[in-house]
């Protein structure tokens, strides 16, 4: 629409580039750091004056104190052109802040779009590269790998050579033939007799006058302990 009103043509207007993209956002940059600069000038400016109201006030206070009321009043003038200009400080400081905030507000919504608009060519180029008909082909060739490895474990479990023609009845009952000649076996042969001995507890004792005396545990650990000490 504009572009017909101001007789603009599609020919003429610039498409931009890598290159001047980078140029704005350099400008971008620099403007956003001027304005901070010029924010902190200001905001020094601001409180040396708030400084120089608040002097004016106690020179005032002390010509009070003199009885000196004409230089107490011009010292109250004097605060009021000060605080005249601290208003017009913080109104420039606001128009700073303001314009710095909405270039900074600019860069991130640049950033962002020029992320997506990077990101959208790069999908496009993706699907020029991956087609269609490839992805049915790919699909495909899958489908038919999976086939021939499922016909090949088919092939494979089933048995193979002289295993094909064994029949399972007669390996049963042959099986149960040669578990009834091991049962007769064992029941005609004879149960085992024990021969171990168990033998009797003993517990060594010493004669003395024809009496038999039996050694507690102590004095055996005793007579150990002094045959230990005799070697």
């Amino acid at each position: 629409m504009f572009k017909k009103l101001f007789g603009i043509k599609e020919a003429q207007i610039p498409t931009p580039t890598p290159q001047s993209s980078n140029n704005a956002a350099t400008k971008t940059i620099n403007s956003i750091q001027n304005l901070l600069e010029n924010e902190e000038n200001l905001e020094k400016r601001r409180s040396l004056l708030e400084k120089r109201a608040d002097a004016e006030v106690e020179k005032s206070r002390d010509f009070l104190r003199q009885k000196k009321k004409a230089q107490a009043l011009q010292c109250l003038k004097k605060k009021k052109l000060l605080e005249t200009e601290i208003e017009t400080i913080n109104n420039m400081i606001m128009r700073v802040t303001e314009q710095r905030m909405m270039l900074e507000g600019q860069r991130t919504t640049v950033e962002v779009v020029s992320t997506m608009h990077s990101a959208a060519m790069t999908a496009q180029q993706n699907m020029k590269t991956m087609k269609i008909e490839s992805v049915d082909k790919i699909l495909d060739d899958i489908n038919e790998t999976n086939d021939q490895m499922r016909q090949l474990n088919e092939v494979f479990a089933n048995p193979l050579g002289a295993g094909t023609d064994l029949d399972e009845d007669d390996l049963l009952n042959e099986l149960q033939e040669l578990e009834a000649s091991e049962l007769g076996k064992e029941l005609l042969e004879p149960a085992p007799v024990p021969t171990t001995k168990v033998p009797a507890a003993k517990r060594p004792t010493t004669i003395a006058a024809g009496k038999t005396k039996v050694k507690s545990d102590e004095e055996l650990e005793l007579e150990a302990l002094q045959a230990e000490m005799a070697l």
